[in-house]
């Protein structure tokens, strides 16, 4: 009986298809999707001690700015004020892309994630849609004047008593400002009543028909355009301040959680960075704060968007200390929200940053339109400077 004849050939692909899983070549990656985060208790401290550090140099460098304005006794130099500015908006437009876009990208491509979900860009996708609804929100914001007042403040002032006047007072004895003359005088109509008409009293007052017509048509036009230009360019300044600072804050969460479950070995370069990071973030905004003329009535505003700012990352980082046995950095839900947070906040800064800090600070700037070329040189070389630190930053995170 002929045995039949050993084929090394088979035997040789059966062994390959078995141990190939275990002989992968030098250039192959291992992705790890497991639950679990590289939290370690030992270096606890080092942790907490980032909370503090980074709470410091981002309120400082929120906050700094403005207060350097605000200050009777530190005198900051409008170039240093307007280098400050490009360089900030600089660092925001670095961070849209290469701190938001890009991470947004990775989070929702990962091979981590199963499903339909990978068979689309969705980080692409969100920011677009993102960038038509800031547009849209914004162009809302211009047509019906959310944060501004029109001329109605102008009116309440020229106006004191455009519906009631006393008995006996003369229209010229209105005091109204700017010294506006009216081209008629008006009277008290005669009253019906025969006791109310032969005893008035300082208390009654009557409607004085034609007056506020009167009032309004002998304001100069110019009063009116100049109280409405400062208000639109405050209700636009605010607009883009709390788009800016909504797409910032989005970043700052993420960014404190991240910093608070990291690897014993990524740890150290990652406090680091994120210090740098955060504080080129906030001279980014404190100086934009310091740009903008803020009425009585809100100047808590500028505190309150340096204050918000500053304490975002170094909450979040509490935050993830506290519930770190629960964060699951590979896990599908948190790339899905980590991605899309990353995408939404990613379209709010490219929009802000292209629109708002480029379009119209060097374009639509009638300063920057009549400036000398010296001067605008000097503010897109701090620009270009803030995006390159930022954009080498994110070699790190």
């Amino acid at each position: 009986m002929n045995n039949p004849r050993f084929n090394y050939r088979d035997y040789f692909l059966w062994e390959l298809s078995n141990t190939e899983h275990l002989n992968m070549p030098s250039h192959s990656v291992i992705i790890d999707c497991g639950a679990q985060n590289d939290f370690k208790i030992s270096n606890l401290s080092l942790r907490i001690s980032s909370i503090f550090v980074i709470l410091v140099g981002s309120t400082g460098g929120a906050l700094i700015p403005y207060a350097l304005t605000k200050s009777k006794y530190a005198k900051i130099s409008p170039w240093i004020l307007a280098t400050m500015k490009y360089f900030g908006s600089g660092v925001i437009i670095a961070t849209a892309f290469i701190h938001l876009l890009a991470p947004a990208s990775e989070a929702l491509s990962s091979p981590c994630l199963v499903g339909h979900i990978n068979e689309y860009s969705w980080a692409e996708c969100i920011v677009l849609i993102t960038i038509f609804v800031m547009f849209f929100l914004e162009l809302l914001a211009h047509r019906y004047d959310v944060f501004g007042h029109g001329t109605q403040d102008l009116e309440a002032e020229a106006l004191p008593s455009i519906n009631q006047i006393k008995w006996g007072e003369s229209v010229k004895e209105l005091q109204l400002p700017a010294k506006h003359k009216l081209s008629k005088q008006y009277s008290a109509p005669t009253s019906s009543d025969p006791e109310s008409a032969s005893n008035p009293t300082d208390n009654q007052i009557v409607d004085m028909r034609g007056l506020e017509s009167d009032l309004r048509t002998n304001i100069p036009r110019e009063h009116y355009t100049q109280h409405e230009v400062a208000d639109h360019h405050f209700a636009a300044q605010l607009t883009a301040m709390l788009i800016l600072e909504f797409g910032v804050i989005f970043h700052s969460i993420f960014i404190g959680l991240t910093l608070a479950v990291s690897a014993d070995n990524e740890f150290n370069i990652l406090y680091i960075v994120l210090v740098f990071h955060q504080t080129f973030e906030g001279l980014g905004l404190g100086s934009r704060l310091a740009c903008i003329t803020w009425p009585n009535n809100k100047s808590w505003m500028p505190w309150a968007f340096g204050a918000v700012y500053g304490l975002t990352t170094p909450v979040a980082i509490a935050i993830g200390i506290v519930i770190y046995k629960f964060f699951e950095p590979s896990s599908q839900n948190n790339l899905i929200v980590n991605g899309c947070f990353d995408a939404i906040s990613a379209g709010i800064l490219i929009y802000t940053g292209l629109v708002e800090l480029m379009a119209y600070e060097f374009m639509f700037n009638d300063e920057m339109r009549h400036a000398p070329f010296k001067t605008i040189t000097i503010a897109f070389v701090s620009m270009c400077v803030g995006a390159a630190l930022m954009a080498l930053l994110g070699k790190w995170v």
